[in-house]
């Protein structure tokens, strides 16, 4: 069972399934700003073929993977999907080495969703991150302020 908690927002292509994906229900825990029923973000950090995550609130959400150990993490892929509503969102991917208290910035995307063609974003990363003791993905739904809900299809690390 993944291990998880609700936080304060203050405070395309498959991928080969023969990658060595990490566990991340096993190495570490994470926190989220909300969830909705039905649409957890464990489904999103497993292997399986969840429908993803998909945030309870409008408005910046921010997902926080934990690690009990310090991991090394050498590929980072990411798939979000939109086909309710033409949008712009964005999102900020940052690690630490010192189980959050500092954080360093990867990378900052931003990704317009439209029908028909622009429904489903991925993104694949390859990095060369050492004791990396959290990873925070925030996501902004829709950077002009309107009533999007933040989305997750899948996070995967290696």
């Amino acid at each position: 069972m993944m291990r998880k908690q609700i936080i304060n927002r203050s405070s395309k292509e498959p991928v080969s399934a023969d990658r060595a994906w990490l566990d991340l229900e096993r190495l570490a825990r994470v926190e989220i700003t909300s969830e909705e029923t039905g649409h957890p973000v464990e489904s999103a950090l497993t292997t399986g073929d969840g429908a993803g995550w998909l945030a309870s609130e409008t408005g910046k959400q921010t997902i926080r993977l934990l690690f009990d150990e310090p991991q090394v993490l050498g590929h980072i892929h990411l798939v979000f999907e939109e086909d309710r509503q033409e949008r712009t969102h964005e999102f900020v991917l940052r690690w630490s080495k010192d189980g959050g208290r500092s954080y360093r910035e990867i990378l900052r995307q931003q990704y317009t969703f439209s029908q028909p063609d622009a429904t489903r974003e991925v993104e694949d990363y390859t990095v060369d991150l050492n004791g990396v003791t959290a990873l925070e993905l925030t996501i902004v739904p829709d950077i002009s302020g309107g009533n999007a809900r933040a989305s997750l299809i899948s996070l995967q690390l290696e």
